[in-house]
C-alpha cells in the first residue's frame, strides 16, 4: 500500500497535466533509442551485426533497479528528472559530430550514457508520479500516462525518421536535443512533492525488506510476473503471423502504427477512467479478462484461416484491450508502492514484469513452431488465467475504498 495520500496541493486536472508532460518526456528518448538510432546507423552503412549489438544498449532499462535506491536516498526527484533530460539533450547535440558510418568507442559510450540517463529519468518520473497521486487517482492518471508515452514513441521514433528524409539527420538530432532541453525547463517547474525526512531516506534497505516481508508480498510479486504473461507471449508472434498469412510490410506498418496506436490509446484512456470509477481490484478482473480474451480473436482467425480483414479486426481488438489491461496493471503497480521508497519499489516491480516479457518472448517462437498459430494463440489465453487465482491474496494490498 502506498503511504500517505498523495500531494494535496494540486487539483486532479493539474496533476494530469504534469503526468502527460512527464510521460511524454519519458517516452521520447525511448523512441529515439529503439526506433531512430538503428535506422540512422543503417542508413550510414553500419553492419547488421553492429546494429544488432546496439540492442545491448537497452540494458540500463533492465538494470535500473540497482541504482534506483540512489533516487530515493539523495536529492529531489524533479531534480533527477531535469538533470537526466539535460544530459540527454547534450548527448544528442554531440551525436551528429561523430562519424555514423564507423561507430567507435566514443559513439558507443555516448549511446550507452544516453540510455542510462533515460533509464534514470524513468526511475525518477515513476517515483515522482506515485508521490503526486492520491489513492483512487491512479486509474485516470495511467490512462493519460500511457497515451502521452505512446505519442512520444511515435514522435521520437517514426516521426523523426520521416523528418530526417527532408531535414537531414544532424538537424533532426539537434531538434530532438532542443525538445529535451525545453522539457528540462518545463519539468523544473513541477511542484516539489515531499518525501520522507533525511534519516528515513537513508534507511532505504530496511523499508524495502519490510515491504517484501508483508503478508501477501510473495503473491503480489508472482502476480506482477504473470498478470500480462499471455500478452507478452503472444506479442512477438503477431507480426510473423501476419506475414505468413500474406499481408504486406506496408499493411503491417499502417495497421500497427496508426490504427493500432489509436486503438491502444483509446483503450488506455477508457481503462484509466474505468479503473478510477470501479476501483483497481475490479479493473484488474474485468479489464484483465478482456485483455486475455482478445488472444482468442487471433486464435479464431488462425483456426478459421481468416482473411486480412479478420486479421485487422483481431489486431484492433488486441490493441484496444491491451490498453485497457495496461491501465489497470500500471495503476496497481503504483498503488502498492510506498511513496517514500517508490523509486526502488517500482523499479523492482517493473524489472519483474520486464523479465517475464523477455522470457515469454524468447520461448514464443519455439512454441508457435511446435503448436501452430491457432493452438499457440489459444495457449497464450490459458497462460493469462493463473494470475486471477492470486487476486484474493493481492486484494489486501489494495486500499482505494472500493475493495
Amino acid at each position: 500500500m502506498s503511504s500517505g495520500g498523495g500531494w494535496g496541493g494540486l487539483n486532479l486536472r493539474r496533476k494530469l497535466t504534469w503526468v502527460s508532460v512527464l510521460y511524454f518526456a519519458e517516452g521520447f528518448p525511448f523512441g529515439l533509442a529503439i526506433d531512430n538510432f538503428p535506422v540512422y546507423f543503417r542508413v550510414h552503412g553500419v553492419s547488421l551485426t553492429d546494429i544488432g549489438l546496439m540492442s545491448l544498449l537497452g540494458a540500463p532499462w533492465t538494470l535500473k533497479v540497482f541504482w534506483a535506491p540512489l533516487v530515493d536516498r539523495y536529492g529531489r526527484r524533479r531534480d533527477w528528472i531535469r538533470g537526466s533530460l539535460l544530459v540527454m539533450a547534450a548527448l544528442l547535440a554531440i551525436l551528429p559530430l561523430l562519424d555514423p558510418a564507423a561507430p567507435r568507442f566514443w559513439t558507443w559510450a555516448l549511446l550507452l550514457a544516453f540510455t542510462a540517463a533515460s533509464a534514470t529519468q524513468d526511475i525518477a518520473i515513476d517515483a515522482y508520479t506515485i508521490g503526486l497521486l492520491a489513492p483512487g487517482e491512479e486509474g485516470v492518471a495511467n490512462g493519460i500516462r500511457v497515451s502521452a508515452y505512446r505519442a512520444a514513441l511515435v514522435v521520437g521514433g517514426g516521426g523523426l525518421v520521416v523528418l530526417a528524409g527532408t531535414a537531414g539527420w544532424p538537424a533532426v538530432f539537434w531538434m530532438a536535443s532542443t525538445l529535451l532541453f525545453a522539457l528540462a525547463i518545463a519539468t523544473g517547474r513541477t511542484p516539489d512533492v515531499p518525501v520522507g525526512d533525511a534519516a528515513q531516506r537513508r534507511r532505504w534497505l530496511a523499508p524495502l525488506r519490510d515491504w517484501v516481508a508483508r503478508p501477501g508480498a510473495i503473491a503480489v510479486l508472482v502476480f506482477v510476473l504473470i498478470y500480462k504473461l499471455g500478452d507478452a507471449a503472444m506479442a512477438p508472434m503477431v507480426k510473423p503471423f501476419w506475414l505468413d498469412r500474406g499481408l504486406s510490410v506496408e499493411e503491417i506498418g499502417i495497421v500497427s502504427t496508426s490504427v493500432g496506436v489509436v486503438a491502444s490509446l483509446a483503450g488506455a484512456l477508457l481503462g484509466g477512467v474505468y479503473t478510477t470509477r470501479a476501483g483497481i481490484l475490479r479493473a484488474l478482473w474485468v479489464l484483465g479478462l478482456a485483455q486475455a480474451a482478445s488472444n482468442l480473436g487471433y486464435a479464431g482467425v488462425a483456426a478459421a484461416d481468416g482473411g486480412r480483414y479478420a486479421i485487422y479486426a483481431a489486431s484492433v481488438l488486441e490493441s484496444f484491450t491491451g490498453g485497457l489491461g495496461t491501465a489497470a496493471f500500471l495503476s496497481f503497480l503504483m498503488h502498492v508502492c510506498d511513496k517514500n521508497q517508490a523509486a526502488t519499489e517500482y523499479a523492482l516491480l517493473s524489472a519483474l514484469f520486464g523479465f517475464t516479457r523477455s522470457l515469454a518472448g524468447a520461448a514464443s517462437g519455439f512454441a508457435a513452431a511446435r503448436l501452430g498459430y491457432a493452438d499457440f494463440f489459444l495457449a497464450t489465453f490459458v497462460l493469462a488465467l493463473p494470475a486471477y487465482a492470486l487476486l484474493p491474496s493481492v486484494r489486501r494490498w489494495i486500499h482505494d475504498d472500493r475493495t
